[in-house]
């Protein structure tokens, strides 16, 4: 086994993408260590993909594309900006509340970052906000897509543990919406800090126009998590239906997408689709290779070897996804760590749907942890700001996602009191 986590580390350090790193392991372990033709790469990897539910992960990022290039953001934030910009610091509060409604509606944190920050970057630069705290701060909120429903990460994490898509979904709620109003108290801090500008406050009327303007966007979340509870539609299907409703609304509602762009966003989605799948086949692989010579099982002992304490466990299981979400990437992490760690939890007692939203939100502050970090280089790079230079306002931000993973580890109800409310 030592052959197939050094090609993947060699691959990795040489700067080989993790789905490609990941494939080429598998590959040549089964050359040099194993009397398995090679035929089984192609079978494994083709069996990683063949599954149903992996089709809402294109669905959903052509929902989300749609819904960026059809006039649906300005209006999603005019309407934030009539509920929290008269605060001090208002644009941030903007960019935060923003995301969290446009995560609800893209699922994917990179796509977040891109869509509200072209618009919210040049308005809060123009006010004085420093270009590095506004990117620190675009990248952790645009995390809260992972977090908040309909989530991409939910859904793969859904598939490999066997789990209630659905009850995923509403699991994410709560932890999504006190992340998103911790990283505004944050906010709020360094706006009276460093004097920061609020918007002028919106009047009952103003408010009442904004909502009719974005109301439109803000029930593509509530028909997706509705028609999900209702059992009108499965998770997959859901995602055909938010692809439908965006396509709907940006072609014959607004007319801001045409048939040439509509060409150009489903290109993208499928490039995007494209990557996400490949790291799932070439995770598939990986992880039939861990199974055929015990990996997990090996793991387990050895971790409960160490300790039998639930609490203890846990803390391992946690320090080690914020340390892999350090340098991996976050589909990598969810297919080759969570199929050794499931089993032991779920064998400690731990509610699939627990460990999901738990996954999660590490996989949220991960993607804001150097030095790899996804959304916060997204971030940076829309902002037009130096990596490094976001680092200084990163702790206080992901100091208050880790309060908030810690209230998820320590009370189990925090994540579980809505699905089990909603679905018996």
């Amino acid at each position: 086994m030592l052959t197939l986590f050094t090609v993947m580390g060699l691959c990795i350090v040489i700067g080989i993408p993790v789905a490609f790193a990941i494939a080429a392991s598998g590959m040549v372990y089964l050359v040099f260590e194993s009397s398995v033709p090679l035929l089984v790469v192609a079978q494994k990897m083709v069996v990683g993909v063949d599954s149903f539910t992996l089709l809402a992960i294109p669905l959903f990022l052509l929902a989300g594309s749609l819904m960026a290039e059809g006039d649906i953001t300005p209006r999603i934030m005019r309407f934030a900006a009539t509920l929290v910009g008269h605060i001090p610091g208002g644009m941030a509060m903007v960019m935060v509340v923003s995301c969290m409604f446009f995560g609800a509606i893209s699922g994917s944190g990179v796509a977040d970052v891109a869509a509200i920050g072209s618009i919210v970057l040049p308005s809060m630069k123009e006010q004085g906000y420093k270009p590095p705290f506004s990117a620190s701060l675009l990248g952790c909120s645009g995390a809260l897509a992972t977090v908040i429903p309909p989530s991409i990460v939910m859904v793969i994490l859904g598939v490999t543990m066997g789990a209630s898509i659905g009850k995923l979904f509403l699991g994410g709620i709560i932890p999504g919406v006190v992340t998103g109003f911790s990283l505004m108290m944050i906010a709020y801090y360094f706006a009276i800090k460093d004097k920061y500008p609020r918007l002028p406050k919106a009047t009952w009327g103003e408010k009442f126009n904004a909502f009719r303007e974005a109301l439109l966007p803000l029930l593509a979340p509530v028909i997706i998590l509705g028609g999900i509870l209702k059992g009108i539609f499965t998770a997959t299907e859901a995602g055909a239906v938010a692809a439908l409703y965006a396509l709907i609304l940006s072609m014959f509602v607004y007319k801001k997408v045409n048939m040439r762009k509509l060409f150009r966003v489903s290109l993208d989605a499928a490039r995007v689709s494209a990557v996400v799948l490949f790291i799932i086949a070439a995770a598939n692989l990986f992880g039939w290779i861990l199974a055929s010579e015990d990996i997990p099982q090996k793991v387990a002992n050895f971790i409960l070897s160490i300790s039998t304490n639930y609490w203890i466990v846990l803390l391992l299981f946690n320090l080690l996804l914020i340390l892999l979400g350090m340098f991996m990437e976050t589909m990598a992490i969810i297919i080759i760590v969570l199929p050794i760690f499931f089993p032991i939890l779920t064998q400690m007692g731990m509610d699939p749907v627990h460990i999901g939203v738990m996954v999660c939100v590490n996989l949220a502050i991960g993607a804001n942890t150097p030095p790899l970090g996804v959304d916060l280089l997204a971030a940076c790079r829309v902002a037009n700001v130096r990596y490094e230079d976001s680092f200084r306002y990163l702790v206080p931000l992901l100091g208050v996602m880790v309060i908030v993973l810690v209230l998820i580890v320590v009370f189990p109800p925090f994540v579980t009191w809505i699905p089990d409310l909603m679905i018996q």
